[in-house]
Parts: C-alpha cells; structure tokens; sequence
C-alpha cells in the first residue's frame, strides 16, 4: 500500500514537472522560434517621422496573436503583437485572425487538409478547452472568447457592426475585428456561419493553406472553384453582412465569387505578384488584384518573404509604393501577418519605421495617411453589416 501511494505521488510530482515544462518554457520557446524579429539595432525614427506617425490612425488588417499562449494585454518578450507594443506603434484597429487548421509540413505550392494537423496539437499543448481539440468550430469560438475576454477587462473594444464601428474609432482605446483564416469552422455546415457571427466574427476567408469544404485554396491540390456549399456559404455570409477575405483562395474561387455579386473583398494579407514574381505562388495575379479593388476592395501588403522580396522596413515601403503605383492610393493598407509563423524585421511597436520610410521614399503624406489606415477605417466603415 504505501509502494503504491508513493507510486501515486511520483506520478502527480512528474505530471506537475510536465506541465510546467510545457507551460513555461517548450510552448513559449516554440512561439518564440516560430514568430521571430530579426535582431536589429533600434531604428532611428526622425523627429519629423516620429510626430506625424503619431497623428496617423493606424490600422493592420492581419494578426494571427490569438493562437499563441501568452498573454495579451502584457506587453510580451516574444512574438509580434500586444496591446502594450499595439499602442506603442499607434496602432488603433486590429484585425485578430483565428487560425483553426493548419496541415504538417505546411508549404505555398500544394497541401493536403487530410493529413496531421498542428493546430490541434497546439490546442492540446497550450491547454485549450478539450471542445477544441477535435472541433474545428470550437477553436475559432475559443478565440474569439480570448478576444472577448480582453473587451470585458477594458483592453480593447469589439466591433460588430457599422455604427459600433464608428463609434469605438472615435474612442480611445484599440479597436478589434475578428476574422476567421478560412472557412473551415463551418465544418461544412452553413448554420456555423451565423454560430461564428454570434462569437463576433465579421470578417472570415474562405480558405487557408488547404481545399475545404467551400473550394480551392491557391495552396490546396485541386486549385477548383466554389463547390456547391461554397456558393452556398457566400450567399449566406453577404445577407449577413459578413466581409469576404480571398487572401489564400484559389484564382478559381475568386473568380466564382466575384462573378456572384459586386459586394467588395479584401485580401487581408498579401503582395502584389509583378513586384516580385517569385511570390507567384503565393500572391493573386495583377488582373485579380485590380479587378477586386476595382470593384472597392482592398489589399493588406505583408511584411515576410512569400508575399514581398525584401522584408525591410524599406522593402515593405517599396511594396506598398508598388502597390499604390499599380491599383491606387486607396485601394492599399497594411496586412501585417504577425504572429503567423513569420519572420519579420519589426514588430507592431515599431511601425513608425514604415512610416519613415514612405516619407524618405517620396510618398505623398496624404497617401500615407491612407495607406497607414485611413483606407481600412473607410473600408469597414462603409461595409461592415447594420
């Protein structure tokens, strides 16, 4: 009897050891590998740079922060993104993504959504609520819960509609808007797009990095259109007033859609294919882009390799410049993908350095102004839902 309560106790001393281990320093340590700053000396921001950035209303349309296990209202050693390095960087909206599925040996050119998937394992290692660990719905409600969470303790304010929208701009404190990484938390059912509407999403992608139950992605095997129940979904989330993100769906997909109705897309994070050819599998063609900015929509340039060439403050200038020159001064913002497993050269508190770095290049500060988040303020404030 006493062999086996002292068989008990080791066994509780080594789960706690487990846990803690996972907790304090294999999570945190693969969070920091996985969404890495370059070390760089500080940017030296000039004075002039520095005030009228400070007078800009800053807007990404791109974070995928809510995957992670660390705490956001803390401002954090790791990573891309806090609310204190948010309000460093005068960073005013954010749109948080939810990313809820995500294949092994995850690549630009073809994946396959039926094999191993690491969110899932995220979910477990990170200690999300066990709903999560198969549910793919239930990891998009987790962190749209997160989110949530924030707005309750005062960090930041929601907005779900057009009105609450302007409202909460006009306030001081960050503005969120919640966005599903594809269309996958439908779980092929089209009563999950309300369900995900009543979490709060206002934004959701069709695709990721893989075919879904809605069609194609530019990364997926098939490289198709809507299927049936992707033509389905869009009817479904433009009479809900739900934006459409086309950032990783095929060039089929996005036909299909746009040949559906007029309602204008954003690519919330992204590139401009000409700039840098080498991003072919990876960005739209320039006759799409222009096709859904025409047409109203937008486009959030990233900042990492895949989407521009070079990943400099400089060189997310010259893709925003690029951008402007090909599809217009207000069809252009900012579409950061921090927190995305990406490498960058800055993080969110240090967007100033971008801001300098139009200026230096040329750019117009009234198109800076738009660029930096005048144009995504507008977007959502003429097409968010009622």
């Amino acid at each position: 009897m006493r062999a086996l309560k002292w068989s008990v106790l080791i066994a509780a001393i080594l789960l706690v050891i487990g846990v803690a281990a996972l907790t304090f320093y294999i999570v945190p340590q693969q969070d920091a590998k996985m969404n890495v700053v370059i070390d760089h000396a500080p940017y030296v921001i000039s004075e002039d740079a520095q005030a009228f950035h400070d007078t800009l209303t800053v807007a990404d349309l791109h974070s995928d922060s809510l995957l992670w296990a660390r705490s956001l209202a803390n401002r954090n050693d790791r990573g891309h993104v806090d609310i204190p390095r948010l309000v460093e960087g005068n960073v005013k909206l954010q749109v948080f993504s939810a990313v809820t599925k995500s294949p092994r040996g995850l690549n630009f050119d073809e994946n396959d959504g039926q094999g191993a998937d690491d969110i899932s394992l995220l979910a477990k290692v990170q200690f999300w609520p066990p709903r999560s660990w198969s549910s793919i719905y239930e990891r998009a409600a987790y962190q749209a819960e997160r989110l949530i969470k924030l707005e309750d303790n005062g960090n930041l304010v929601i907005a779900r509609d057009a009105q609450s929208f302007k409202s909460a701009m006009a306030g001081d404190k960050l503005v969120a808007l919640l966005l599903t990484e594809g269309a996958h938390p439908l779980e092929g059912k089209i009563e999950n797009i309300e369900r995900l509407y009543d979490k709060g999403y206002r934004i959701m992608g069709l695709q990721h990095f893989f075919d879904n139950e809605l069609g194609g992605s530019m990364h997926g095997k098939s490289k198709s259109g809507l299927t049936p129940f992707g033509r389905d979904a869009v009817i479904e989330m433009r009479r809900m007033g739900i934006i459409i993100d086309v950032a990783h769906s095929s060039e089929a997909v996005v036909r299909d859609v746009l040949a559906m109705s007029d309602t204008p897309l954003i690519i919330s994070h992204g590139g401009v294919r000409s700039a840098c050819p080498a991003t072919a599998n990876r960005n739209l063609p320039d006759e799409l882009l222009l096709e859904i900015t025409g047409r109203g929509g937008i486009i959030g340039i990233g900042y990492f390799d895949g989407v521009i060439c070079d990943i400099s403050p400089g060189g997310i200038a010259d893709a925003v410049i690029y951008a402007v020159d090909i599809l217009g001064a207000d069809a252009v913002a900012l579409g950061s993908d921090f927190d995305g497993t990406v490498t960058t050269t800055l993080d969110t508190s240090e967007l100033a350095a971008i801001t300098q770095a139009l200026m230096q290049k040329g750019m117009e500060r009234r198109v800076i102004t738009k660029v930096m988040g005048g144009n995504a303020v507008r977007f959502f404030s003429e097409n968010l839902g009622k």
